[in-house]
């Protein structure tokens, strides 16, 4: 009896059924809490669709921006776009109208969210293993063919649809009611744990990709500033150095609150997670437009690009071969810089430029 009674499914149950097996309630009626979230959640998600086809606008219109890192940056932007899409179909079916909801119309809305941050959490790692390839081999581009760019996009996109799907295809808890988590009363307690973790692991290794590369940088500032009193050297190593803090201090502060929820629901069932769950979802989902002010923003021909497509009236000013530090120049992209500098500062140039070569070669022995 013991057995049969384990082996029951409850597919044909309603979405009301399995929130009261896991204790939590489904309100008829609009709360402020409810309606705070929901507003909060529409404007979060509107910015994130703007902002992110704005920068895949962008790669697609500036030729400048026809390389493999920016290929990754659009594919980036449309993860965090379908993000954005994904979290304002959540927003138009939760508090009250989850109710309303059949069992696959359920896991349809969370295998969307699922695909949407699990394409873009792979998207950057794989942005930071690409800087960390350039970086250290002294290269502006990465030199990844078209096609290689291609089925590495592919490749994410699998993954995250794979993921998306696996809860609603065979790691759920409708045959087996007791598993049920209170955060998603579908999903197993094990998935939500395995899933955290994952997510956990690669921010792992995001941090020591970031590290490896700050320790790098902050090595060769060191060298430069014991050669040559140039500043443009610095600079870059500097912006270097800001953007990497903010890509982490960012992405800790976005998904930190959610994951640790997410391990408390799978592994104590005591613990409230309750209380602040929707607003960790919004937070989390502020990611996804942090990514293009970060990763795009800050890069001067995409702002003056930006400028063009939102009023392409206005002829901004434009001054030729002026890029952004944050573009992660190596010291043998500045040096080309002084060999092709101001004519005022020929003479000083020269000087920088073979101190430059020289701290090049004995970073290379």
């Amino acid at each position: 009896m013991d057995v049969s009674k384990a082996s029951v499914c409850y597919s044909n149950e309603s979405v009301k059924f399995f929130y009261e097996k896991s204790n939590k309630t489904i309100s008829d009626l609009w709360r402020t809490k409810d309606i705070v979230v929901v507003t909060l959640g529409l404007i979060v998600c509107c910015f994130v669709i703007f902002a992110n086809i704005l920068v895949m606008m962008a790669i697609f219109l500036n030729r400048r921006f026809h390389y493999p890192i920016y290929y990754l940056l659009g594919n980036l932007a449309a993860a965090d776009m379908f993000a954005g899409i994904s979290y304002m179909n959540l927003m138009f079916h939760t508090g009250p109208w989850t109710i309303k909801l059949s069992i696959y119309q359920w896991f349809a809305r969370q295998g969307l969210i699922d695909t949407s941050l699990t394409a873009s959490v792979i998207n950057l790692m794989a942005i930071a293993l690409e800087r960390h390839q350039t970086i250290f081999t002294m290269q502006l581009h990465s030199k990844m063919t078209n096609h290689r760019v291609v089925m590495l996009i592919i490749g994410i996109w699998v993954i995250a649809i794979v993921m998306g799907l696996v809860p609603t295809m065979v790691w759920n808890c409708m045959c087996n009611i007791k598993e049920c988590s209170t955060m998603a009363p579908l999903y197993s307690r094990s998935y939500l744990v395995f899933w955290a973790v994952l997510n956990l692991l690669t921010f792992t290794v995001m941090v020591a990709v970031y590290t490896r590369i700050f320790m790098y940088v902050r090595r060769k500032n060191t060298r430069m500033s014991q050669h040559t009193s140039q500043v443009k050297y610095r600079e870059t190593v500097v912006n270097l150095m800001k953007t990497v803090v903010m890509i982490l201090g960012c992405f800790v502060v976005c998904w930190t609150p959610g994951l640790v929820l997410l391990l408390l629901d799978g592994t104590c069932k005591k613990c409230d997670v309750l209380t602040y769950e929707k607003y960790f979802l919004v937070l989390a989902e502020c990611n996804s437009f942090m990514n293009p002010i970060i990763y795009s923003y800050r890069d001067q021909d995409m702002r003056n690009t930006f400028k063009r497509i939102l009023c392409f009236a206005c002829r901004p000013k434009h001054r030729k071969g002026e890029h952004s530090g944050v573009r992660f120049n190596t010291l043998e992209q500045e040096a080309r810089r002084v060999r092709d500098g101001d004519s005022e500062q020929a003479n000083g140039g020269q000087v920088v430029l073979k101190d430059a070569e020289k701290i090049l070669e004995s970073s290379d022995s």
